[in-house]
């Protein structure tokens, strides 16, 4: 529980950032190019340092390497009040510049948390109850997500320092609570470091065409159909709501997800796990379409929600995948590979929103690119058969 109070906590703190953040760039430069950069500018580090960050998730303490993650996060929050309150300056010296160089601390952070966290879970579970715990925990990141950004759009009433400052604090506690995780590590000695270990987790995905399939899905649907860096666009131009929208509207698919977690949690997926992963990423792509043709607030809330609940379900089975199928001594590396494709698709998906919003304008652009999620999900179903069908999350044991 303490991990996932832990993630709770790291999650709301991150959700809130990002809000602000976000919001923060677009009144000062009021450019969609500029969000998209806010992304790119986070998954560049990530992609620069995913493979070190795998293999240090496999040799190093991996609760110390996200305690170390989530402590950076608290200092950029803190220096993000700094900037905008003014502090040791006659006026605030927040900028456009400065907001994209935390972009890249955060990147960075991400770059090696997310390995380390992805791959600690499993050590806390047994196998049996690794596809309920990683929909447990999912329950539980997307209350953050919920809360987070809600949260958030009503704490920047009070200004985006506000905002920052709340970050801080709870950054604080959720490292606090990371810093009394105590699990046993895998006593399996590593091989020494050589270009062959760095580079095991890219052959051991490379290898497993199911695994391979179920990430590369995940990446090209959210890098295609992501809605997220526009969401300010949508929320002043559009739909004519304020801050607080822009919360509800970035809370709106973690309500999704969170009552599909729920169901998972209490009715695992047993049987058809790739053709319900595929028509989840399909039916993720026509919620895109949808949306960005609503005008309507309520209707757009309800997209998202229903878009979240199918990304869900990708979530929980790629997830249970590649924890299931990858040895413990093994699997920051192959977690770092699964958290590139991850800031990919969400980062890099951020930035292609960006430049595709500049050329078609916000509609367009999520239009087209959900257009192209369901075609993605029909192309799957040739260039990865086996995950296509793929019966149950667990391998097949000969004999049976």
């Amino acid at each position: 529980m303490r991990l996932w109070t832990a993630r709770l906590a790291g999650t709301t703190g991150n959700q809130m950032l990002m809000v602000a953040i976000g919001w923060q760039m677009y009144d000062l430069t009021g450019s969609a190019w500029d969000l998209g950069l806010v992304g790119l500018y986070q998954f560049l580090p990530a992609l620069l340092f995913t493979l070190v960050a795998g293999e240090a998730a496999d040799r190093l303490h991996r609760g110390r390497i996200v305690a170390a993650c989530i402590l950076v996060q608290a200092v950029v929050a803190l220096a993000l009040v700094a900037a905008t309150r003014g502090w040791a300056q006659p006026q605030p010296w927040i900028s456009r510049e400065l907001l994209l160089l935390v972009s890249v601390l955060l990147g960075l952070t991400r770059a090696f948390q997310m390995p380390a966290l992805q791959a600690l879970t499993p050590s806390l579970l047994p196998p049996a109850m690794l596809s309920r715990g990683l929909a447990f925990s999912s329950a539980g990141t997307q209350t953050a997500v919920i809360g987070g950004p809600a949260l958030g759009g009503m704490v920047f009433v009070g200004g985006a320092s506000a905002v920052y400052a709340l970050c801080t604090l709870v950054f604080l506690v959720a490292m606090g609570l990371v810093l009394r995780l105590r699990y046993r590590p895998d006593p399996a000695p590593l091989e020494p470091r050589s270009l062959r270990t760095l580079l095991a987790g890219v052959s051991f995905v490379w290898r497993q065409k199911v695994l391979l399939g179920a990430i590369s899905l995940d990446l090209f649907a959210v890098l295609l159909g992501g809605a997220t860096a526009l969401l300010p666009m949508f929320a002043r131009d559009i739909l004519h709501v304020g801050p607080l929208g822009l919360g509800l509207l970035r809370g709106a698919p973690a309500i999704g997800a969170l009552l599909m977690s729920g169901l998972l949690t209490r009715w695992p997926l047993r049987h058809r796990v790739g053709r319900t992963l595929l028509l989840s990423v399909a039916l993720y792509g026509v919620c895109m379409v949808l949306f960005g043709l609503s005008e309507v607030f309520w209707w757009s809330m309800l997209l998202l929600g229903v878009s979240g609940a199918a990304d869900t379900v990708s979530v929980v089975v790629r997830q249970t995948l590649v924890q299931i199928e990858t040895p413990d001594a093994m699997r920051g590396r192959v977690s770092a590979v699964n958290s590139v494709f991850i800031g990919a698709s969400n980062q890099l998906g951020e930035f292609e929103s960006g430049v595709t919003a500049e050329w078609l304008g916000p509609v367009g652009s999520v239009v087209l690119g959900g257009i192209g999620t369901v075609l993605v999900a029909a192309a799957w179903v040739r260039l990865f058969p086996r995950l296509a069908r793929r019966d149950r999350l667990e391998p097949a044991v000969p004999g049976q």
